[in-house]
């Protein structure tokens, strides 16, 4: 019997030292309202995101030149809306990737454009 409770001791703590413990983290997500009011005189950005790609007011972008291209436009005492707009094929981890990237920028408001 004691040799039985050390081997569950061992295995119990075999699994608490090889597993990992992940921190989750939130990123915060605004929906498009259609009846919404425009909250800035500020025209909009339009970023569309692909699979593969990322397209600002239809310029090609990578997502670290997508940071410079936007923290240039930032405003911070007028927030500048940025309307995201999904392709067919884009994953959730691709659009969470997009969404770490504006939640470091100031003055960007982003806001996912849902499906029809």
């Amino acid at each position: 019997m004691t040799s039985l409770i050390d081997v569950i001791f061992l295995l119990l703590l075999f699994f608490m030292l090889s597993s990992t413990f992940s921190k989750f983290a939130e990123v915060e997500l605004s929906s498009a309202v259609s009846n919404a009011p425009a909250t800035s005189d500020t025209p909009p950005l339009f970023l569309e995101l692909g699979r593969d790609t990322v397209r600002l007011n239809g310029a090609s972008l990578t997502l670290p030149d997508l940071t410079t291209s936007l923290a240039a436009q930032a405003r911070e005492d007028d927030p500048v809306p940025l309307l995201v707009s999904l392709k067919d094929g884009v994953n959730a981890q691709r659009l969470t990737d997009l969404l770490v990237v504006l939640r470091g920028l100031n003055g960007v408001q982003a806001v996912v454009l849902g499906g029809t």
